[in-house]
């Protein structure tokens, strides 16, 4: 495992380097953000932004969503897609905090630890590892480092997981070994990475900082040497 935090260590230093370090941007609402998430599961950016956006045109506030017919949440969020199974997951994200809290505020949940977070919105439906840790990271700013597709396809091409690591492995394996008070920017700039660089058909591994300690490069060079 030390190899895999010094790996760590050295890819945040250079990508820091090359895309410089992120600054955070001003926390919005654990509310806001987790079901952002929710509708982020199985499309793009683009998609989800559009779903969010027409959901918050929709609906004046997340009391009008609590009381819509399930219905017309699908037909705000259907630019997210699979929105028969988004749709009611909204719903009961809202009526677990009504019943459990009173109110429709989940920022509560930046005061607890992460342990306690992760063990209470686990038991909602369609909320998993990845979704609780992006609302830790943007909305709470606690040092959690959230592995979605491209981060999960990224780390396994570099060489820091295994082909056969699910995502959910990938959290407990590398989030112990990001170095402290890096995982906001690590996070941010491996999907950077992946957008400009490591692109999933055809990376530009040329111009890649982290080619040197990158398995899927040392193996195309492995694979000249032998062919030649």
């Amino acid at each position: 495992m030390e190899n895999l935090r010094w790996k760590l260590r050295i890819i945040t230093e250079r990508l820091e380097d090359y895309f410089g370090e992120p600054a955070r941007p001003e926390a919005v609402s654990a509310l806001d953000t987790l079901i952002e998430t929710i509708l982020s599961q199985n499309t793009n950016d683009k998609n989800r932004d559009l779903a969010f956006r027409r959901l918050k045109q929709t609906f004046p506030d997340w009391e009008a969503v609590e009381d819509a017919p399930t219905d017309a949440i699908e037909e705000a969020i259907r630019p997210a897609g699979l929105a028969r199974l988004k749709a009611p997951r909204i719903k009961q994200v809202l009526e677990w905090l009504r019943e459990t809290r009173g109110s429709l505020d989940l920022d509560f949940i930046c005061r607890w630890s992460s342990e306690k977070v992760f063990e209470t919105l686990s038991r909602l439906k369609g909320v998993g590892v990845k979704t609780i840790s992006v609302v830790l990271l943007f909305s709470c700013q606690q040092d959690v480092f959230p592995v979605d597709t491209h981060i999960h396809r990224i780390a396994k091409r570099i060489g820091l997981i295994s082909e056969k690591t699910s995502a959910e492995q990938a959290h407990k394996i590398l989030g112990q070994w990001v170095p402290k008070e890096k995982a906001f920017s690590l996070h941010i700039n491996l999907l950077k990475l992946g957008r400009t660089i490591c692109n999933a058909r055809q990376p530009k591994c040329e111009i890649c900082p982290i080619r040197d300690i990158c398995d899927y490069y040392q193996s195309i060079i492995h694979n000249f040497k032998d062919s030649h």
